[in-house]
């Protein structure tokens, strides 16, 4: 995007395709931009209108509007289909949990970005796949691929997506990095859209009850269970049409919250010492390490994408550098327990599944803390970081999509 907007820069014309082609990853290239184009008119003139803020909401054209209600309409019948077809919840839900949203969200992104049918096709035809082949998974009682399919599959919507989202297969890293952003804006947008919907669910069956009536099952079985699936997709439609409601709060949280994880991180890998917990022998506490380490890293990648369009000071770069380095002891840790489990014990679908991912992750760590280092020692910049993010994405596709598909083959269903 910043070299379209480079090229284009003295045609008003196509500077304004490109913005409506993408207007939020349009922005956030234009300002990392500007500050070497400012003088430009015309670059003056953009700036202007990108920074306005108005005070008021942009609710997008009514053509928008009805494609978000429809999608939420969609959303909540997938969420309601147990009930309408009288199929075990339980089946229904482990199985297809991530069918409610992220298909949506997908031809959400498709229908904005326009992209072309082929493309388009290519969603369906990888969404209908993964239906139809976890759907038809053998029921079999204590099946660790199920799960593992079951927990994978989520992450392989995601991947999908995110190609909506970018548009691409090719390696675009700034598109990949708003891929990253979004998804902390849309954290940030849901859960407040979420807060709201439960003061309000709390008023209204309070109200009912101050006059005997009481709407709760009423007002759970339909109103919650169709509500809820369209909080990220109405999340997603802010996001995209007012970047402006979370581009100052993102940022704040990645500030806030990443000194305070590392320091939590410094004394809960203390209280390990201390407790007598290990993850060597204990498959619980095992479990629970690996949720810390993805959570965390989940942190450092989102905090890169925030910043890496703009300059940082050194004690924040200092404060990732930290965080990465103490992720990575994490995930080393990690990883010798379960190398240890699996020379004592043999090697299981989890065991391999939990030890695959925790060597991607790894991998992937030590890119991330060797080009902050880079930043660090002034030998490179957060551009390279994001650059070492991104560039990765498509092997956690991969690595999903083989768990997903392929551990069920490989190990039998079992």
């Amino acid at each position: 995007m910043k070299d379209e907007i480079l090229n284009y820069l003295n045609q008003p014309r196509q500077l304004e395709k490109l913005y409506q082609t993408n207007k939020v990853l349009f922005k956030r290239a234009f300002v990392s931009l500007y500050p070497d184009i400012k003088g430009n008119t015309l670059a003056d003139f953009w700036n202007e209108r990108l920074n306005y803020e108005s005070d008021g909401i942009n609710w997008g054209t009514s053509e928008e509007l009805i494609v978000v209600a429809a999608a939420s309409l969609v959303a909540g019948l997938i969420a309601k289909l147990p009930a309408i077809l009288s199929v075990n919840e339980e089946f229904f839900y482990s199985r297809n949990v991530g069918f409610i949203i992220f298909p949506a969200l997908a031809l959400y992104f498709a229908w904005k970005n326009k992209l072309a049918g082929g493309k388009i096709a290519c969603i369906a035809a990888l969404a209908l796949v993964s239906l139809l082949f976890i759907n038809f998974l053998p029921d079999v009682q204590k099946s660790d691929t199920l799960l593992l399919s079951c927990i994978h599959l989520p992450l392989f919507l995601w991947s999908i997506v995110g190609f909506a989202f970018v548009g691409e297969t090719r390696n675009n890293v700034e598109k990949r990095l708003g891929y990253l952003k979004y998804n902390g804006d849309l954290i940030v947008m849901t859960g407040l859209i979420l807060i709201a919907g439960g003061i309000m669910t709390g008023i209204t069956v309070g109200l009912f009850n101050l006059i005997g009536l009481d709407i709760k099952n009423f007002y759970f079985n339909y109103i919650v269970i169709v509500g809820l699936p369209s909080a990220p997709i109405v999340g997603t439609y802010l996001t995209q049409t007012n970047p402006q409601l979370v581009d100052k709060v993102s940022p704040v949280l990645a500030k806030l919250f990443c000194p305070l994880v590392l320091v939590m991180l410094v004394i809960y890998l203390i209280a390990i010492i201390y407790s007598g917990k290990d993850p060597y022998n204990d498959r619980e506490f095992l479990l629970m390490f690996n949720a810390l380490l993805i959570g965390v890293m989940a942190i450092i990648f989102f905090s890169v994408a925030e910043t890496s369009k703009a300059a940082k000071s050194q004690p924040e770069v200092w404060v990732l550098f930290l965080l990465s380095c103490m992720t990575i002891l994490v995930n080393g840790i990690a990883l010798s327990a379960i190398l240890f489990r699996i020379s004592e014990w043999g090697i299981t679908p989890n065991r391999a599944a939990v030890l695959g991912g925790n060597v991607l992750i790894l991998l992937n760590l030590l890119f991330v803390a060797v080009q902050l280092f880079k930043v660090i020692t002034q030998k490179g910049s957060l551009a390279g970081v994001g650059r070492a993010i991104a560039l990765y994405l498509p092997v956690y596709c991969l690595w999903a999509s083989f768990v997903l598909f392929g551990f069920p083959l490989l190990f039998g269903f079992k």
